[in-house]
Parts: C-alpha cells; structure tokens; sequence
C-alpha cells in the first residue's frame, strides 16, 4: 500500500492546488504522480481525479500506482478511472462518481442493469487488469471489491477469472453479484462449474445471477440443479431465470418441462419453453411451434416462438416471416434487448445471414444499428462488405455503429 504519511511542508496544500497544476495537461502528469505519495486522502484522490480527466495513456502508469492506495476511495476512483481510459464517460456513472467527500461513508451505485462491456477490438493492457483483479480480492472493503469485480466485466478481463471465481465465495451479497455478472460478460465456460454451487444461494439476487450466469456459460452439467432450483422455488423471478437458462442448455431430458410450460399462464415461462424448444433444434417441433405462434398474442412469448421457427429451419426474410417478426423488434424499445441476442445466435446459421444481409438497404435506423452488432458478433468473411457499406451510411450514427462492428467483426476474425 502507498504510504499516507503528510510531510509539514505538504499540509497548505489544497485540492484546488492540484486542480491548477493540472491545467498543464500531459506535461503535469508527473507531477500528479507525486502528489499519490506522501499527502493527504483528499490531495490523493484529487490527483487521480485529475489523471483520470487528462485521460492520455500516459496516465495509467499512475493510475495503475494508486490503485494500491491504502484509502478505498482512491482505490474506487482509480479504478473507474482506469475503465474510463478504455469505455471514456464511465467515470461520470462508475461507483466514484457517487462518492461524497473524503471521510463518508461508500455508497455503491450498483443497480441490476449491467450490461456496459467495451467493444471486442478494443484491447486492454495486461497490467491494468492485473491491478483491478488485484482489488478484487484484496481490495479495502467490500465496495471496492464490487467495483473491482464490475470493473473486469467492463473490460472483458478473462486474466482476472480466478480472483472472479474466488470473490464468488466471499460473503458479502455487492461482491459475489458483480463477480458472477463479470463472468457473463467475459464468457469463459471454464468457469461455469465454479460458480454451480450459488445456484441454490439464499439471496434471490445472488441466486438469479448464478442461474443466468450458468446459462451463459454454457454449464450443461448444471441442469438438474437448474430443475431442483426451478422446482423447489417460490419466487416467480427465479423460476422464470431458472427455466431460462435451462432452455440455454438444450438436452433431450428437458423436452418434458417444456412441453409442460409452453402453454403456462406466465408469459415468461412460456417463452423460455419456446427457446428450449429452439435450441434442441428438432424438425419435427416446428409444427407445433407454429400453432402456438398463431395462437399467441402476447409480444415475449411471441418473439421466442419466432426465434424458435426460425431455429428450426424457416430461415426466409419476408414481409409476415418469423425471422421478420425478430427484426422489427429491433425498433421496439420494450424487446430490442431481446431481439438482439436472438438474432446474434440466429446468424450463427449462414443461411439466416444470407437472408440479412439484403435486408441492410431497406432497413429502419434502429435495425440497422441492431443488426451491424448482430454481425459483428456472429458475422464471418462475407459480412466485412455489408459492414463496410453500413459505415458509409448517410445517417452518422449508423455510420458509426457499422465502422464499430466492422472493426469488431476484423478483430474476431
């Protein structure tokens, strides 16, 4: 830890002091780096404030150094502002954008809409994940734990796994969440049957993320855990995660649990049983997938019977088409978060690529947007020229999101 000892000479030193210095921008770096040692919390933290604003790669050296502050406001605000260098504005929403003066008490600002993570060509330096993962384990407190464990999930840390794994067996319910939530997002399937064991965690919060978590990656080992948790529990959130991520884990033996829910009253059950339904990816399921398609008439049970019919061979783009039902809910801002997975695990399939890729010129701007981060996501060679069109687009934002998936797309391949 870095010493925070305060020499007589530092004391008349103010934040404000170190606001000026930092004017100078690249040139006071230096400078700022030495105020991390030997000074008050408070001209500390300004420090790295100011570092963080400068932004340049030159500061993350200093950041980097300040993440081994033995204060843990310093510690969260190096840390956000290590993930602000590679994601610029998280600083603003990160946990040390909600923190009060030097001395109070740490309020996280973790909510359960945490899906921000950087962009797949965006490549992050070894060391910085290295500290980070450093604080998930060995953080000050929990706060800092959590936000170092949020922190990773950002920057897709696969190095930072272990440390993740281990702070899933801590006791505190901010850290074991956001770990659980940052090995979503960096999708080693490794790690799936570390983290089995939460799938019956008293704390429903802690509880879904574990189910979610082993749907994502991919635990097929899990399912009759997923059942036990699914049949033992009361909390219609939990049975509806629970039956979710079974029907992400598609094996002949669940047939039966689908077919009992696929016609439940809960709207979201029936859905997930349409997505098992899916991902078994029999023939022989289509025709009663589209009597339930046509017999329908709520929007998310609707939308995973389209993904299903299309999973199971209809693969065509036309006008009242299921894979057409996907796209337009693009422009939804209820189920765009929805349709988006679906269609990236559809366009796994070159023959519903090939049915997109057409599509791209008569497109909404919402589908566009959608459907360049579908391919960059599940593209391959043929769709690098549908890309590059998009990029040149006439609306800016479209634009912007296709050259995004277009780097994306290079970098994967």
């Amino acid at each position: 830890m870095i010493a925070s000892l305060v020499p007589l000479a530092a004391q008349d030193l103010k934040p404000k002091d170190v606001r000026d210095v930092a004017k100078a921008g690249t040139a006071a770096i230096p400078k700022l780096q030495g105020y991390l040692k030997n000074q008050p919390p408070d001209i500390r933290a300004e420090a790295v404030k100011q570092l963080t604003q400068i932004g340049t790669v030159q500061c993350l050296d200093p950041l980097i150094l300040a993440t081994q502050d033995d204060d843990p406001e310093i510690q969260v605000l190096a840390t956000d502002g290590l993930v602000n260098f590679y994601s610029p504005g998280y600083v603003k929403t990160g946990l040390g954008g909600s923190l009060r003066k030097v001395g109070t008490s740490i309020k996280g600002k973790f909510t359960d809409t945490n899906d921000l993570v950087i962009d797949a060509y965006v490549m992050v330096r070894p060391d910085v994940i290295s500290a980070i993962a450093g604080l998930v384990t060995g953080g000050v407190n929990s706060d800092v734990r959590a936000n170092a464990a949020h922190a990773i999930g950002i920057l897709r840390g696969k190095a930072a796994v272990p440390q993740l794994i281990e702070a899933a067996h801590s006791k505190d319910t901010d850290v074991i969440y956001e770990s659980l939530v940052a090995l979503q997002k960096i999708r080693d399937e490794s790690a799936g049957p570390s983290i089995a064991f939460r799938l019956h965690d008293l704390d429903p919060k802690v509880q879904i993320a574990a189910i979610q978590t082993t749907g994502v990656l991919l635990n097929k080992a899990a399912v009759p855990d997923l059942i036990d948790a699914f049949n033992r529990s009361r909390d219609a959130k939990v049975k509806r995660e629970a039956l979710g991520a079974i029907a992400m884990l598609p094996v002949e033996t669940s047939r039966a649990l689908y077919a009992q829910y696929l016609h439940d009253k809960d709207d979201r059950l029936r859905a997930d049983a349409a997505e098992g339904y899916a991902r078994l990816r029999n023939p022989a399921d289509l025709p009663m997938i589209e009597k339930a398609w046509q017999d329908e008439t709520k929007p998310a049970p609707r939308l995973s019977l389209a993904f299903a019919q299309v999973m199971l061979g209809k693969t065509e783009l036309s006008e009242l088409s299921p894979l057409q039902y996907v796209v337009n809910n693009l422009n939804s801002a209820a189920y765009n978060g929805v349709a988006l997975p679906f269609l990236v695990e559809l366009a796994r399939d070159a023959a519903v690529r090939q049915a997109l890729y057409p599509a791209l010129g008569t497109a909404t701007k919402d589908e566009k947007i959608g459907l360049a981060r579908v391919l960059a996501r599940s593209g391959d060679n043929e769709s690098v020229a549908p890309l590059d069109k998009l990029s040149r687009d006439p609306d800016p934002a479209v634009a912007q999101e296709g050259l995004r998936a277009l780097r994306s797309l290079q970098s994967r391949l």
